[in-house]
């Protein structure tokens, strides 16, 4: 809290100087929930702009999610009204790789020499590379996390200091806390909106969305109907409730839920809603395959869209820094964003310290060796896709269809959205 405090005070100083009266560029960036994003992009740009005084960032409308976000730039590509910089979620990459409408970075990145000195290591660029094209730079990786309330855990019976460390011991600790009475619920996992936590739970039992070849859906083998049987066992043993992201995150951070799973995105804003409510605590999402398991990185990438070569070494410089080690300083603290940039994490400089300073941050840290990309369908129903895995997903936790009754009509409805090859 008082690193990002100290940062956001330092960046307000400086404000008078930041903004120049003749800048030589104007950059029009567009970037996403800005829930999560508005303060820290503020912050970023403010320190850009003191530093570079020829250039001036201007924030566009933002987009209330990734998928309104994706929506927006393909709506806007070719017209004036498309920014110069987006900020686009990492498994929408591929359509705007696929359809041509970003500028690939690797002639920037041959110019520039050495990245990985500067922190941008292969792994970390492979984040955002699409076809053979370094479509951008991750700006802000997550990975999922388990949250709880470690009063009703302790009231359930159960050792905060020992958090469960598999599916089974998290549901039926989180059966004792909804038994508990009083309104209390034991488990909400963060199903809707996109199909990331599916990822999570498919990826985490060693499976995959599509055949190597993405010719033929994977998600419906045993490691998906691990998946769904699971989510299906939070509802009926765990009794997770129906509950709208809204709800359950509402619900949480008033001390009525026991295990909360979702993004390090929202841990920044989770800390700040519960206040001193109850005892809160993270830990690692447990996998249904310790050995074999995998977590999607969540998140966003910078992209350059401006054809115009002056602005685009202006947007370089931008893209640069909003995802290289001050960015990402300001990003962790400022969200709970898990670094995506090497410097960042390790050097003194940065985050070194605050994750000494600041434990809830490191479940997501402790995890990043298990992070892999945020799968993106093939073709332009990537959209329409991952509504059909939400809404089949919808279909479990309502009980209105058995697991793989669900994980089979969501198969067959995505085989047939995918590319004709």
């Amino acid at each position: 809290m008082n690193f990002f405090k100290q940062t956001i005070a330092a960046a307000a100083i400086a404000t008078g100087l930041c903004t120049p009266a003749f800048a030589d560029t104007t950059l029009n960036v567009h970037y996403p929930m800005p829930g999560f994003f508005k303060d820290v992009m503020d912050v970023i740009s403010k320190k850009f702009m003191e530093e570079n005084p020829d250039i001036h960032v201007n924030f566009v409308s933002p987009s209330a999610t990734y998928e309104e976000g994706i929506q927006t730039i393909l709506r806007q590509a070719g017209t004036a009204e498309m920014p110069d910089i987006t900020f686009i979620g990492l498994n929408r990459l591929r359509m705007i790789a696929e359809r041509g409408v970003n500028v690939d970075l690797k002639p920037f990145i041959a110019k520039d020499g050495d990245m990985a000195a500067q922190g941008f290591s292969d792994s970390i660029l492979r984040l955002a590379q699409v076809g053979g094209q370094q479509v951008g730079l991750a700006f802000a990786t997550s990975n999922p996390i388990m949250y709880y309330n470690a009063d009703l855990v302790r009231a359930a019976g159960g050792n905060p200091d020992q958090p469960p460390k598999t599916w089974d011991e998290v549901i039926a600790l989180g059966a004792k806390i909804k038994a508990l009475g009083d309104g209390n619920e034991g488990i909400d996992f963060r199903w809707q909106g996109d199909d990331w936590m599916f990822s999570a739970l498919l990826f985490g039992a060693g499976g995959t969305m599509l055949s190597p070849d993405e010719k033929k859906v994977a998600f419906d083998g045993p490691e998906g109907i691990a998946a769904v049987n699971l989510l299906s066992r939070l509802v009926k043993e765990g009794g997770m409730p129906v509950l709208t992201k809204q709800a359950g995150e509402q619900a949480f951070v008033a001390g009525k839920v026991g295990f909360a799973f979702q993004t390090t995105g929202a841990l920044r804003n989770t800390i700040k809603n519960v206040g001193g409510k109850f005892d809160l605590r993270t830990g690692p999402l447990p996998l249904l395959n310790p050995e074999k398991g995998k977590l999607p990185t969540g998140g966003n990438a910078v992209v350059i869209l401006t054809r115009d070569t002056a602005k685009q070494d202006a947007a370089w410089k931008f893209a640069k820094f909003a995802s290289g080690p001050y960015g990402a300083s300001v990003v962790v603290p400022g969200t709970g964003y898990v670094p995506n940039n090497e410097l960042a994490a390790k050097s003194s400089e940065y985050l070194a310290e605050f994750y000494q300073q600041n434990p809830l941050f490191q479940a997501g840290l402790n995890q990043m060796n298990r992070m892999i990309p945020w799968y993106a369908f093939p073709g332009s129903n990537g959209v329409k896709v991952t509504q059909t895995i939400v809404d089949n997903l919808s279909r479990i936790v309502e009980q209105s269809a058995a697991p793989e009754e669900a994980l089979n009509d969501a198969a067959d409805e995505v085989q047939k959205l995918l590319p004709r090859h």
